[in-house]
């Protein structure tokens, strides 16, 4: 078998692959990681008898460790700068950290190298990730930020400026002429997930969990300009929770729990809230047995999309043309009419974009949905 480094991986040439060992570069952030299982399911179904390792961010790590193709799981730990109020103390970190890193990846990878890195995170970081690895063909987008093109083997042609991010990530699936299948869009998840899903719900519910609609909500996200008003999430449960006899959850992260509580304390009807209580693949276990996802502009609504789940979508300082809800019966709720739609900002003094919202519009878009 030829080396990948000696191939075009083109034509015929690409069915070497198989046997060979694959590295996807993508550590963050959950949307993005989503978007690319498609592209890890896809290379795997084609080429099973590849090694496919895929580097990502330690809190991601749960989800990968379930998906039946992905062999290995490099868990990264490096803090965020893109985080709100993020300042030169989060950068400093994040530099040793990457530093550091960057010296463990090389000693890793000298022992056991890979042969193909695709790099489809497209920053400074990944290219110096990239890097780590000796020798390999590396594959890039070739509109990638930061320099990183620069260091890339082969450089992926985005053909379209205003693509959808899954759909720019089976770019990678095109020049590998790997068949993207419908069966490739899932969230991974094992049989304890489920469980733990199951155990959280009748908590709530009890024995009559199966004959209630759950209606999962995802009122938090990392921006501030992306929330709506913690009333108007309250009074909409409550709307639905009556009329679909559904289960509300009130979900995010463990930072988001007072936040969470603060709308449940205005709601009537019990809601059901998780905060970082379960993992990320028990948050996917949850997903697979939800109705309706009804939430921000966030990695939950990404994740709600690839479990088939229809989504409406509130949507005001982000472009729905370019991270809409995919392949999945949806709605996106605007305030439309707005100029500055779009903006992605993440400070704002009005957000009116947001506040203009209203409950009617989201109510009606869920309906719909759940009553299809």
């Amino acid at each position: 078998m030829k080396n990948i480094r000696e191939l075009p991986l083109k034509s015929t040439e690409v069915e070497k692959i198989t046997g060979e060992k694959i590295l996807i570069i993508k550590p963050s952030s959950l949307g993005d990681i989503i978007h690319t299982l498609p592209v890890a399911h896809a290379i795997k179904r084609g080429h099973p008898d590849c090694h496919l390792g895929w580097l990502v961010q330690k809190p991601f790590r749960t989800l990968l460790e379930r998906d039946p193709a992905v062999d290995e799981v490099i868990a990264l730990n490096i803090p965020s700068t893109s985080e709100p109020g993020a300042g030169f103390r989060s950068w400093l970190l994040a530099g040793r950290a990457t530093f550091t890193t960057l010296l463990e990846l090389r000693r890793r990878f000298k022992r056991d190298p890979f042969d193909l890195v695709l790099d489809l995170q497209a920053s400074f970081r990944s290219a110096l990730i990239s890097q780590a690895n000796p020798g390999g063909f590396r594959v890039g987008f070739a509109d990638a930020r930061e320099g990183n093109s620069l260091i890339q083997d082969h450089r992926i042609e985005v053909t379209e400026p205003r693509m959808h991010a899954l759909d720019k990530n089976l770019l990678f699936c095109s020049y590998l002429e790997c068949t993207v299948l419908k069966d490739d869009f899932f969230l991974p998840f094992n049989h304890d997930d489920e469980l733990a899903a199951g155990k959280f719900l009748r908590s709530y519910v009890g024995k009559i969990v199966s004959n209630k609609k759950i209606i999962y909500f995802n009122p938090a996200a990392r921006w501030e300009t992306k929330f709506w008003q913690p009333e108007k999430w309250a009074l909409l449960g409550d709307r639905l929770a009556g009329e679909l006899d559904s289960l509300v959850i009130l979900a995010g992260g463990r930072g988001d729990r007072n936040y969470l509580m603060r709308i449940a304390g205005y709601m009537k009807e019990r809601a059901a809230v998780t905060a970082g209580d379960l993992s990320l693949a028990g948050i996917a276990a949850l997903m697979a047995r939800t109705s309706v996802y009804v939430g921000l502009d966030s990695g939950p609504m990404h994740m709600a999309a690839m479990a088939g789940v229809p989504v409406a979508a509130l949507f005001g300082p982000t472009n729905p043309e370019l991270v809409k809800p995919y392949g999945v019966a949806h709605r996106i709720i605007r305030n439309e009419g707005m100029d500055c739609l779009g903006c992605r900002k993440r400070s704002c003094e009005t957000l009116t974009c947001m506040k203009g919202i209203t409950v009617d519009q989201v109510h009606e878009a869920v309906l719909e949905l759940a009553n299809r």
